[in-house]
């Protein structure tokens, strides 16, 4: 005998299932809607893990690997000046070596970082700097053009995109050598030429009687004295201003009063070779 389910039963049934189908699709619709405007976890944990800023530096000439003492006390003034700050170091990879020919090496390692840097961490602001030999790897760096007939070493292919400049928001350089110091050490060496997409955001700083970057200096501890003699601190207020989005600077800075102040170091007078019997370096 067949029987027969009481209709109140089975619209209990209707009910029930209409009430999960309901369920379902606003279930549906709230992960749609937290996909579109929440970020997934991966891209968040990704966000967490990039610093506010990151200094990337190269070292002078037979430092240990890492940033040398200038590049510390730089560093150092630099993260006072940013308290409750994430600050990230990267020191630059390369011989720093008497073969200067090798810097070429710290030039790939400093433009393959700078733009891992912008892709991973867009929101990241990078702050290049170089000491001595280092300032000219940095230098050479923010190039916007390859001299004609000069060979680009193994690992670039030319220039940075200029659309990872917006990511630096500062470089600055200490003791960067002279167009003649230059041609000393490496004849088939190219000039140092910041780009002109950094120049504005570039400070060089030049200490008094610094025989590897003041014209007719002969003061062997002046280029030394970078790490103990305000420049650094003088170099992070300056980063700092970059950082917040300030003025532009001069290309080049020395102590008050001297001369070549604001000049580009291919451009100043060249000191009497006698001047400089040591490497560049510490």
């Amino acid at each position: 005998m067949s029987t027969v389910t009481p209709m109140v039963v089975r619209m209990g049934k209707l009910s029930v299932r209409a009430t999960l189908s309901t369920i379902l699709v606003a279930l549906a619709l709230t992960a749609m809607l937290a996909g579109s405007f929440g970020a997934p976890p991966s891209a968040k944990a990704a966000d967490d893990s990039c610093p506010a800023v990151e200094v990337v530096f190269a070292r002078g000439t037979n430092e240990a690997q890492g940033v040398g003492a200038t590049g510390q006390s730089f560093v150092d003034a630099l993260t006072a000046r940013l308290p409750g700050k994430t600050v990230d170091v990267y020191g630059v990879n390369y011989p720093a070596s008497m073969n200067f020919g090798q810097a070429a090496d710290g030039i790939v390692d400093a433009s393959n970082k700078i733009q891992s840097i912008a892709a991973s961490c867009p929101s990241t602001q990078i702050v290049l700097g170089g000491y001595s030999q280092g300032a000219a790897v940095a230098g050479y760096t923010t190039t916007d053009s390859v001299p004609a007939g000069f060979d680009l070493p193994a690992g670039i292919t030319g220039p940075m995109p200029p659309a990872v400049a917006s990511h630096v928001a500062a470089v600055v350089l200490f003791g960067t050598p002279d167009a003649w110091i230059m041609n000393l050490l490496d004849r088939s060496a190219p000039p140092i030429t910041i780009g002109q997409s950094y120049i504005a955001k570039t400070l060089q700083l030049c200490a008094t009687g610094d025989p590897v970057c003041f014209p007719g200096g002969l003061d062997r501890s002046a280029h030394s004295s970078y790490k103990n003699n305000g420049m650094a601190d003088q170099a992070a207020a300056f980063a700092v201003g970059q950082l917040k989005g300030g003025a532009p600077a001069a290309t080049m800075q020395q102590t008050a009063g001297e001369v070549g102040a604001g000049q580009p170091a291919a451009e100043r007078a060249p000191a009497p070779e006698p001047a400089v019997d040591a490497p560049v370096g510490n």
